[in-house]
Protein backbone atom coordinates (compact mmCIF):
# COMPACT_ATOMS: atom_id res chain seq x y z
CA UNK A 1 0.00 0.00 0.00
CA UNK A 2 1.29 3.30 -0.96
CA UNK A 3 2.27 6.11 1.31
CA UNK A 4 -0.11 9.18 1.23
CA UNK A 5 1.39 12.28 0.06
CA UNK A 6 2.25 14.91 2.42
CA UNK A 7 1.95 18.37 1.94
CA UNK A 8 3.29 19.67 4.93
CA UNK A 9 7.30 18.68 3.85
CA UNK A 10 9.27 21.84 3.43
CA UNK A 11 12.22 22.05 0.39
CA UNK A 12 15.03 22.17 3.07
CA UNK A 13 13.79 18.90 5.00
CA UNK A 14 14.76 15.32 4.20
CA UNK A 15 12.16 13.21 3.12
CA UNK A 16 12.13 10.29 5.48
CA UNK A 17 12.11 6.35 3.72
CA UNK A 18 11.74 3.13 5.28
CA UNK A 19 15.12 1.73 3.26
CA UNK A 20 17.38 0.32 5.85
CA UNK A 21 21.07 0.40 5.62
CA UNK A 22 22.51 -2.36 3.95
CA UNK A 23 24.95 -3.80 6.07
CA UNK A 24 27.73 -6.02 5.21
CA UNK A 25 27.23 -9.45 4.87
CA UNK A 26 29.39 -12.46 5.10
CA UNK A 27 29.46 -13.48 1.81
CA UNK A 28 30.48 -10.58 0.00
CA UNK A 29 33.98 -11.07 -1.40
CA UNK A 30 35.44 -8.22 0.95
CA UNK A 31 33.95 -9.47 4.02
CA UNK A 32 35.25 -13.20 2.93
CA UNK A 33 38.80 -11.85 2.37
CA UNK A 34 39.01 -10.23 5.45
CA UNK A 35 38.03 -13.48 7.64
CA UNK A 36 40.59 -15.48 4.98
CA UNK A 37 43.28 -13.10 6.11
CA UNK A 38 42.68 -13.19 9.37
CA UNK A 39 42.31 -17.07 9.48
CA UNK A 40 45.99 -16.94 7.67
CA UNK A 41 47.29 -14.67 10.20
CA UNK A 42 45.79 -16.79 13.10
CA UNK A 43 47.32 -20.05 11.42
CA UNK A 44 50.87 -18.84 11.61
CA UNK A 45 50.60 -17.68 15.25
CA UNK A 46 52.34 -20.24 18.06
CA UNK A 47 48.70 -20.15 19.65
CA UNK A 48 47.36 -22.16 16.64
CA UNK A 49 50.49 -24.15 16.64
CA UNK A 50 50.06 -25.09 20.21
CA UNK A 51 46.32 -25.33 20.23
CA UNK A 52 46.39 -27.60 17.70
CA UNK A 53 49.20 -29.82 19.19
CA UNK A 54 47.36 -30.32 22.47
CA UNK A 55 43.96 -31.04 20.28
CA UNK A 56 45.89 -33.82 18.43
CA UNK A 57 47.53 -35.09 21.72
CA UNK A 58 44.54 -35.05 23.39
CA UNK A 59 42.85 -36.92 20.63
CA UNK A 60 44.96 -39.94 20.56
CA UNK A 61 45.30 -39.76 23.98
CA UNK A 62 41.78 -40.66 24.70
CA UNK A 63 41.38 -42.63 21.84
CA UNK A 64 44.03 -44.78 23.03
CA UNK A 65 44.05 -45.58 26.66
CA UNK A 66 40.21 -45.29 27.56
CA UNK A 67 37.98 -47.78 27.20
CA UNK A 68 36.95 -48.91 24.29
CA UNK A 69 33.17 -48.16 25.19
CA UNK A 70 34.53 -44.59 25.40
CA UNK A 71 36.32 -44.48 22.34
CA UNK A 72 34.88 -42.35 19.54
CA UNK A 73 38.13 -42.55 16.70
CA UNK A 74 39.57 -46.20 17.89
CA UNK A 75 43.13 -46.95 17.69
CA UNK A 76 41.97 -50.01 15.65
CA UNK A 77 41.00 -48.31 12.51
CA UNK A 78 43.66 -45.87 12.77
CA UNK A 79 41.74 -43.25 14.03
CA UNK A 80 39.95 -43.19 10.78
CA UNK A 81 38.18 -39.29 12.21
CA UNK A 82 40.62 -37.55 13.04
CA UNK A 83 42.69 -38.16 10.04
CA UNK A 84 39.10 -36.55 7.70
CA UNK A 85 39.46 -33.47 10.11
CA UNK A 86 43.07 -32.88 9.62
CA UNK A 87 42.11 -33.43 5.94
CA UNK A 88 39.00 -31.53 5.36
CA UNK A 89 41.27 -28.49 7.42
CA UNK A 90 44.32 -28.65 5.04
CA UNK A 91 41.61 -28.56 2.15
CA UNK A 92 40.40 -25.49 2.95
CA UNK A 93 43.57 -23.86 4.89
CA UNK A 94 45.59 -24.03 1.38
CA UNK A 95 42.36 -21.94 -0.51
CA UNK A 96 42.22 -19.36 2.49
CA UNK A 97 45.51 -19.19 2.66
CA UNK A 98 46.43 -18.50 -1.30
CA UNK A 99 43.60 -15.89 -1.18
CA UNK A 100 45.10 -14.16 1.90
CA UNK A 101 48.46 -13.86 -0.25
CA UNK A 102 46.32 -12.93 -3.61
CA UNK A 103 44.93 -9.98 -1.54
CA UNK A 104 48.13 -8.78 0.07
CA UNK A 105 50.20 -9.23 -3.73
CA UNK A 106 47.49 -6.83 -5.01
CA UNK A 107 47.56 -4.33 -2.27
CA UNK A 108 51.64 -4.57 -2.71
CA UNK A 109 50.94 -3.87 -6.75
CA UNK A 110 49.19 -0.75 -5.82
CA UNK A 111 51.38 0.24 -3.17
CA UNK A 112 54.62 -0.74 -5.98
CA UNK A 113 52.22 1.67 -8.18
CA UNK A 114 51.77 4.71 -5.76
CA UNK A 115 55.47 4.18 -4.92
CA UNK A 116 56.23 4.68 -8.50
CA UNK A 117 53.92 7.84 -9.31
CA UNK A 118 55.73 9.25 -6.10
CA UNK A 119 59.59 8.81 -7.37
CA UNK A 120 58.16 10.13 -10.85
CA UNK A 121 56.64 13.10 -8.72
CA UNK A 122 59.73 13.44 -6.89
CA UNK A 123 62.06 13.31 -10.24
CA UNK A 124 60.22 15.66 -11.90
CA UNK A 125 60.49 18.48 -8.79
CA UNK A 126 64.12 17.72 -8.71
CA UNK A 127 64.83 18.46 -12.84
CA UNK A 128 62.53 21.32 -12.14
CA UNK A 129 64.49 22.13 -8.93
CA UNK A 130 68.06 21.52 -10.94
CA UNK A 131 67.06 24.44 -14.07
CA UNK A 132 66.35 26.79 -11.37
CA UNK A 133 69.46 27.01 -9.91
CA UNK A 134 70.99 26.22 -12.78
CA UNK A 135 68.86 29.67 -14.10
CA UNK A 136 70.54 30.96 -10.86
CA UNK A 137 73.38 30.57 -11.52
CA UNK A 138 73.09 32.01 -14.97
CA UNK A 139 71.87 35.12 -13.63
CA UNK A 140 74.03 35.71 -10.75
CA UNK A 141 76.61 36.14 -13.45
CA UNK A 142 75.33 39.45 -13.95
CA UNK A 143 75.07 40.58 -10.29
CA UNK A 144 77.35 42.44 -8.75
CA UNK A 145 79.56 40.60 -6.33
CA UNK A 146 81.35 42.19 -3.86
CA UNK A 147 84.60 41.60 -5.46
CA UNK A 148 83.19 43.51 -8.24
CA UNK A 149 82.25 46.49 -6.30
CA UNK A 150 85.59 46.68 -4.33
CA UNK A 151 87.37 46.75 -7.75
CA UNK A 152 84.79 49.39 -8.30
CA UNK A 153 85.73 51.45 -5.58
CA UNK A 154 89.69 50.99 -5.82
CA UNK A 155 89.57 52.66 -9.47
CA UNK A 156 87.19 55.41 -8.38
CA UNK A 157 89.74 56.17 -5.80
CA UNK A 158 92.66 55.71 -8.27
CA UNK A 159 90.96 58.10 -10.59
CA UNK A 160 89.73 60.95 -7.74
CA UNK A 161 94.07 60.48 -6.02
CA UNK A 162 94.80 60.95 -10.42
CA UNK A 163 92.93 64.42 -10.11
CA UNK A 164 95.08 65.71 -7.44
CA UNK A 165 98.05 65.28 -9.51
CA UNK A 166 96.51 67.22 -12.16
CA UNK A 167 97.28 71.42 -12.88
CA UNK A 168 94.23 72.22 -11.73
CA UNK A 169 95.22 71.00 -8.03
CA UNK A 170 98.73 71.70 -8.20
CA UNK A 171 98.71 75.24 -7.38
CA UNK A 172 96.62 74.80 -4.05
CA UNK A 173 100.16 73.28 -2.80
CA UNK A 174 101.99 76.35 -4.49
CA UNK A 175 99.78 78.68 -3.11
CA UNK A 176 100.25 77.23 0.85
CA UNK A 177 103.80 77.56 -0.11
CA UNK A 178 103.46 81.60 -0.94
CA UNK A 179 101.97 81.86 2.58
CA UNK A 180 104.38 80.57 4.67
CA UNK A 181 107.00 82.58 2.86
CA UNK A 182 105.04 85.70 3.28
CA UNK A 183 104.74 84.90 6.93
CA UNK A 184 107.77 84.50 7.73
CA UNK A 185 109.95 87.67 8.06
CA UNK A 186 113.72 88.78 9.11
CA UNK A 187 114.62 87.39 12.41
CA UNK A 188 117.80 89.31 12.75
CA UNK A 189 117.64 93.00 14.86
CA UNK A 190 119.30 94.86 12.23
CA UNK A 191 117.21 93.67 9.45
CA UNK A 192 114.22 94.56 11.70
CA UNK A 193 115.86 98.08 12.10
CA UNK A 194 116.63 98.38 8.60
CA UNK A 195 113.38 97.18 7.44
CA UNK A 196 111.71 100.35 10.13
CA UNK A 197 114.07 102.85 8.85
CA UNK A 198 113.24 102.37 5.58
CA UNK A 199 109.18 102.34 6.60
CA UNK A 200 109.57 105.67 8.57
CA UNK A 201 112.23 108.04 6.78
CA UNK A 202 111.74 111.07 9.81
CA UNK A 203 114.31 108.61 11.82
CA UNK A 204 117.12 109.41 9.73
Amino acid sequence: MSEPARTDLRLDQPRESGRRIRRPSMFSEGAFGTASEAFARFMGTPRFLIGMTIFCAVWLAWNTFMPEAAQFDPRALNYTLLTLILSLQASYAAPLLLLAQNRQDDRDRVTLEQDRARDERNLADTEYLTREVAALRVAMRDVATRDYLRSELRELLEELTGDDDSPDGADRPRSKKKSKVKRSGPASPEAREASRAAADPAVE
